[in-house]
């Protein structure tokens, strides 16, 4: 019988410790966001945080797994993101063959061909996911910013979603359902094929091979990550029947049936940082003269926060000084699979 993988003693996330489990889901459920301010941080210069702007960031992060920052720095600074991910731990950065040459990805609606065939680079809703599901297990996206430099005319809200809340969701349901979702073969995204120049190998015609993995998974024996996409094409689901009774739940929660997902729409100067947390975005409409433009930043690390061995009523701690910005550039062809993504 296949076994998800092992956990600390005494951890949440170890199906066999009910009672670590409920101490944990008290806390966590008593303290999750109700709205976008319990995510707010204002801080005032993102690449160049105060310790006490840098502790409430990781106290945030910590308890809701992102923060939303708010800050005066709506200029087309590149250099923005990586600056301010370094602060919080993130080094790794995680580069797709569209993305710039520092390893960021400029979010804006692109033509026809090339960036334009993938659904992020247009106006079109993106449903939920958690960023490279279609990675392998050493791959792992484990933190994520994305900065604002202009927001669309209209649309282009942003839902949020804490993976940690859906996990308690479906085990307090059944832990049948966790168990099915750790299966290693969960869920497996069908290989891409695609010849064109620059992507995959160009000969064979393979652009990504299969990937399968679980939707939840642990960092370290004790954080959960959770791979995810809403998608309904080129997906393909464990056929057993707690694995098809989980995907209908979770259907049903990030369609409003669960409480915590928060919504918003990030003004110039704002941004989300921390784990990789769900997330989807709302169809748009732009101005020609000044199109919607965000910057994304993907990493192979976890925000370093003080707090994320789940003990959620602990105090936050300042921590002074600035972790070394550098940054190691993984290429990867990951954003090569999003062609054939669409909404459910």
């Amino acid at each position: 019988m296949e076994r998800p993988a092992p956990t600390r003693p005494g951890m949440p996330f170890d199906l066999g410790d009910e009672a670590a489990y409920r101490a944990w889901r008290e806390g966590k459920l008593r303290h999750r966001a109700r709205d976008a301010q319990a995510l707010l941080v204002d801080v005032r210069d993102p690449r160049a945080l105060s310790a006490t702007e840098r502790a409430r960031l990781l106290h945030t992060i910590a308890r809701h797994g992102v923060a939303v920052y708010r800050s005066p720095h709506a200029q087309d600074d590149p250099t923005l993101p990586r600056a301010l991910g370094a602060q919080l731990g993130l080094r790794r950065l995680d580069a797709n063959w569209l993305a710039e040459e520092d390893g960021l990805s400029r979010i804006a609606v692109a033509a026809a061909g090339d960036a334009g065939e993938f659904i992020p680079y247009t106006d079109r809703a993106i449903g939920w996911h958690t960023d490279g599901y279609y990675h392998p297990e050493d791959r792992r996206i484990l933190g994520m910013i994305l900065h604002c430099v202009r927001p669309a005319a209209a649309g282009g809200e942003t839902s949020l979603l804490d993976p940690e809340l859906v996990y308690i969701a479906l085990r307090d349901r059944s832990p049948a359902l966790v168990r099915a979702l750790m299966h290693p073969q969960a869920m497996v995204i069908p290989a891409r094929e695609d010849k064109s120049k620059g992507v995959g190998d160009g000969e064979s015609g393979v652009a990504r091979a299969a990937q399968a993995g679980p939707v939840f998974s642990l960092v370290d024996g004790r954080h959960l990550h959770m791979r995810y996409t809403a998608r309904t094409r080129s997906i393909e689901w464990r056929d057993d029947d707690s694995t098809r009774e989980a995907v209908q739940a979770m259907a049903q929660m990030l369609a409003g049936g669960i409480e915590g997902i928060v919504r918003l729409v990030l003004r110039p100067g704002m941004g989300l940082v921390g784990h990789n947390v769900l997330h989807a975005r709302s169809a748009f409409h732009d101005d020609a003269t000044t199109p919607r433009l965000l910057f994304r930043a993907r990493y192979l690390d976890r925000v370093a926060t003080v707090r994320d061995d789940a003990q959620i009523d602990s105090a936050p701690r300042a921590q002074a000084g600035a972790e070394a910005a550098t940054t190691t550039r993984v290429e990867t062809a990951s954003m090569a699979q999003e062609a054939a993504w669409r909404t459910g």
